[in-house]
């Protein structure tokens, strides 16, 4: 029974070996002096505005922007198994998917009704 599950042993161990390999090879082989450039946050080629201590506050618009790209990412991962099983779900599939479609698209027309897709502001 244990020769079954040897695959998945070496997997995780081939795995914490490049995560102990990734955390310790820039330790070993980057450079040992920082200057001020290498310590700068890259603003691409802007001089770095400055932020409060404690780093400041994100805007919340990012947040939403992110649970927005989480609907529609779920969205898609529900619609391929419906794709595949199209055949076998006839009608009530179709229906069912329908609604689920309508959802989200009264989902989608509230953000953009609320000004959720705007960044210029």
């Amino acid at each position: 029974m244990g020769e079954v599950y040897l695959p998945i042993l070496i997997l995780l161990a081939l795995g914490a070996a490049f995560a102990a390999f990734s955390v310790t090879a820039p330790l070993l082989i980057g450079p040992r002096k920082y200057n001020r450039a290498l310590l700068d946050s890259y603003e691409c080629g802007i001089d770095p505005t400055p932020q409060p201590v404690g780093g400041g506050r994100f805007p919340v618009k990012y947040y939403l922007t992110a649970m927005l790209f989480i609907v529609f990412d779920i969205e898609i991962v529900f619609l391929y198994p419906f794709a595949v099983a199209f055949d076998q779900l006839r009608l009530f599939g179709l229906i069912e998917m329908v609604l689920f479609i309508v959802t989200l698209l009264v989902v989608y027309g509230y953000v953009w009704r609320r000004g959720g897709l705007e960044w210029d502001y």
